[in-house]
C-alpha cells in the first residue's frame, strides 16, 4: 500500500496500491518499517512543486504525490552486491510499503541512491545510512528528531556565521514546532548568550514553549505588536502571511534579517505579499550543509548535527510524547490531524508498518 496526496489540495489523501516490478542489476527493494509524521512532512507536500519534493518518489498517478518521510527500512530483495538483504537503512522514503533504490556506497560507508530521476535533487535526501541492531526507541527518536533538529542546528550555525546580522534578539516563529523549539534550545546553549531568544507561538502553546526553559520571553501571535523594537532577526517556521506582515510592519527597519524556513501554517501562506523591512530569504538546509562541507570537508558538519540532535534527545521525554500508530489507515488519520492543525505540540507520531 501507499499513501497518496492530492497535489491540488494536500488535505485530501487516499490509499493506493504499491506497484512492485522486477529489480534491475544494481537495484535493491526495501520495506519501510517505521517512520515519523510531523509538520515537516506537511511542508514537503505544501512545497512539493516549488522545491521539488514530489520528484523524489513519482507515484505514477496523475495529480497524486507520494509523501516523503524519514524513517527506517529493511532490504528485502537485492540485485546489488554491496547491499545484502536484511540490511536496515535510515533515510528519506515515500510513505509506501516498498521502495526501489539504486545504491552506491562511498568510502565512508554511506549509500547514495543513484537513480536517474534523483540525480539533480539535493544530495542530502539521497543518502542512506546503515543502522543496527533493531531498537524501536532509538529508531523512533532518530526519525522524529534528526531531520528537524538538523535544520535547527544548521540555522544556529548559519546565524552564528553571519554574526546574527548584528541583531540583539532572534524571534522564532512557530516556536512550539520541533524545528522551532530545537533552534531555541541550540541558541540557549551558547555561552555567553549573544542574543535574546524570543519564542513566537499561538496563545494555546505559550505555556508549552515557556516550559522548555530556552526562551528569554514568549509572545503569542496575538501580541506581535508588543515585540521590543530593537535590531532583530526573524526566523519564520510557520509561513503565516498575516503574522509575517504584522511583524514586519511593527519592526520594519529594526529587522536586520528575515529567514523563511517552513510552512507549518501552510494554509495561510501567501508567496506574494507586501512587507516592510528586509525581503525574507529562504533558508534551505541542504544548501548550508553543502557550504559547510566545502568549508570544513566531508563529514564534519554531519558529525556536529548528529552530536547536536542526540544531545537534545537526552531530555526529549520532558517535551516530547512518542505515539506509535500501526498501518496506513492510521497514518492517513494522523497526517490529516497534522495538516489541519489538530496535532498537539508535545506529540511525536511514529507510523509502524512492520
Amino acid at each position: 500500500m501507499q499513501l497518496l496526496i492530492d497535489q491540488s489540495n494536500i488535505t485530501r489523501t487516499s490509499l493506493g496500491q504499491d506497484q512492485a516490478g522486477d529489480l534491475q542489476t544494481g537495484q535493491v527493494r526495501v520495506k519501510l518499517l517505521r517512520c515519523a509524521l510531523t509538520a515537516n512532512n506537511v511542508t514537503y507536500a505544501a512545497a512539493g512543486f516549488v522545491i521539488g519534493y514530489w520528484k523524489f518518489f513519482p507515484s505514477g498517478v496523475e495529480g497524486q504525490g507520494l509523501l516523503p518521510v524519514w524513517g527506517t527500512a529493511e532490504v528485502t530483495e537485492s540485485a546489488c552486491h554491496d547491499v545484502p538483504t536484511g540490511m536496515r537503512l535510515y533515510g528519506f522514503w515515500p510513505l509506501a510499503d516498498t521502495t526501489v533504490l539504486q545504491p552506491e556506497r562511498d568510502k565512508h560507508g554511506v549509500l547514495t541512491d543513484r537513480a536517474a530521476h534523483r540525480t539533480d535533487l539535493p544530495a542530502i535526501y539521497n543518502r542512506y545510512t546503515e543502522v543496527k541492531p533493531a531498537n524501536d526507541r532509538e529508531d523512533d527518536l532518530r526519525a522524529l528528531l534528526q531531520p528537524l533538529l538538523a535544520t535547527s542546528y544548521l540555522l544556529r550555525d548559519f546565524l552564528e556565521d553571519k554574526a546574527f546580522f548584528g541583531a540583539s534578539q532572534v524571534i522564532i516563529g512557530s516556536a512550539s514546532s520541533k524545528t522551532g523549539l530545537g533552534l531555541c534550545k541550540f541558541l540557549a546553549e551558547l555561552s555567553p548568550r549573544p542574543v535574546k531568544i524570543v519564542g513566537l507561538t499561538s496563545s494555546g502553546n505559550v505555556d508549552f514553549v515557556q516550559g522548555l526553559g530556552a526562551c528569554d520571553s514568549v509572545v503569542s501571535y496575538d501580541d506581535v505588536e508588543t515585540l521590543e523594537r530593537v535590531p532583530s532577526v526573524f526566523v519564520d517556521m510557520a509561513g503565516n502571511a498575516q503574522t509575517k506582515q504584522r511583524l514586519h510592519a511593527h519592526l520594519a527597519d529594526h529587522l536586520t534579517h528575515s529567514a523563511a524556513v517552513g510552512t507549518s501554517h501552510w494554509d495561510k501562506f501567501q508567496p506574494q505579499i507586501k512587507l516592510d523591512g528586509p525581503k525574507p530569504e529562504f533558508f534551505f538546509a541542504p544548501s548550508h550543509v553543502a557550504k559547510r562541507r566545502e568549508d570544513w570537508g566531508p563529514g564534519v558538519i554531519e558529525r556536529q548535527i548528529t552530536d547536536g540532535w542526540k544531545r537534545l534527545a537526552t531530555d526529549a521525554s520532558s517535551w516530547l510524547d512518542v505515539n506509535v500508530h500501526t498501518g496506513f489507515e492510521q497514518a492517513q488519520a494522523i497526517y490529516d490531524d497534522i495538516a489541519t492543525g489538530r496535532a498537539a505540540p508535545r506529540d511525536g507520531h511514529i507510523i509502524a508498518l512492520n
